[in-house]
């Protein structure tokens, strides 16, 4: 039984693991990247954000990017009330939480030229569609930078991560009732 037992939890773990692991990395601007041309709103618009996924920044030194705390600050170009702010060119920020987070490019005059987008980040397991406008709440959360090199441009379709969270929520039952079947019997 104890053989059993170790295989049942091994298979819970490893479905828990691989549930993690299926984050979505979203280059802000796609393949243009954070940029003065890019319609970052069309691009938010085109986007699904959730809990666990990243943005990951990619610009030129004459750009940064600036965390600012709430819609009134993000309308307004209040670059002054910034919550963070990064100057990397290759930056990731983790979305942590649901809720709508708010960027700007800090260089003079950009945020004012539209170099700016909403995120608005949903639960895993939402099927609510994510677009710039949908929230107007604060979120905090931690950021962390100096994204891998070999980050692609592509992100991880909602379509196939569904899935595979089906799949990992479906591994993870199944070995959670085995365990309990093998206590009861």
């Amino acid at each position: 039984m104890g053989l059993k037992n170790t295989i049942l939890l091994s298979l819970f773990f490893v479905a828990l693991v691989a549930k993690k692991g299926l984050a979505a990395q979203h280059v802000v601007g796609g393949s243009q990247g954070w940029e003065q041309s890019t319609d970052l709103n069309s691009w938010a618009s085109s986007q699904k954000f959730k809990v666990g996924d990243q943005l990951v920044f990619k610009y030129t030194s004459m750009h940064s990017v600036v965390e600012l705390p709430n819609e009134s600050a993000f309308k307004n170009c209040d670059l002054g009330s910034a919550l963070d702010t990064k100057k990397g060119g290759n930056d990731v920020v983790k979305l942590n939480k649901a809720g709508t987070r708010y960027f700007a490019c800090g260089t003079l005059g950009h945020c004012d030229g539209g170099m700016k987008v909403k995120i608005t980040t949903v639960a895993v397991g939402s099927n609510t569609a994510s677009s710039p406008a949908s929230s107007s709440s604060s979120d905090d959360d931690d950021s962390s930078s100096d994204a891998s090199t070999t980050t692609s441009t592509t992100t991880t379709t909602s379509a196939a991560s569904a899935n595979f969270n089906s799949f990992a929520s479906f591994v993870a039952m199944t070995a959670v009732s085995a365990l309990v079947l093998v206590y009861v019997f």
